[in-house]
C-alpha cells in the first residue's frame, strides 16, 4: 500500500503523484482536509529520519503568525504542524515501511 500526503494545488505534489501512479494501490490523503495528528507526524518523522523543522514550511505566513522559530523544540513544532497542516512540507509518500519527501518529486522513487 502506498499513501501520499497530497495537496492538489501544489505542482510538486501533483508531479509526485504522477510518478507513483502504477506502482501499486495508492491512498491519497489530502492532508489539508484530513490533517495528520501529532502522532501521525511523529511517525512520519521517524520514517523520514528528519527533525520536525526539516518537514516544515517556515516561509508560510502561519509559521510567523504562530510565533514559531526554527529553534523551537520538537514538540512545539509537531504541535504546530498538527494544528496548522499547511506548515507541513509536501508531498510525503509512504510505501514499503519507509517514507520520502517529494522534494524533488523523483526522491520518492527510492521507495520502490
Amino acid at each position: 500500500m502506498i499513501t501520499i500526503w497530497h495537496n492538489p494545488r501544489c505542482s510538486k505534489s501533483r508531479q509526485t503523484l504522477a510518478l507513483i501512479e502504477g506502482k501499486g494501490a495508492i491512498t491519497v490523503r489530502k492532508y489539508l482536509e484530513d490533517a495528520p495528528t501529532a502522532e501521525d507526524i511523529r511517525a512520519a518523522l521517524d520514517l523520514l529520519g528528519l527533525n520536525p523543522i526539516d518537514m516544515m514550511r517556515p516561509k508560510e505566513a502561519a509559521f510567523k503568525d504562530m510565533g514559531l522559530t526554527k529553534t523551537d523544540d520538537d514538540e512545539t513544532l509537531i504541535a504546530a504542524m498538527a494544528q496548522e497542516p499547511k506548515l507541513i512540507e509536501r508531498p510525503i509518500v509512504f510505501a514499503n515501511g519507509k517514507a520520502a519527501l517529494g522534494r524533488p518529486p523523483e526522491a520518492v522513487l527510492d521507495l520502490f
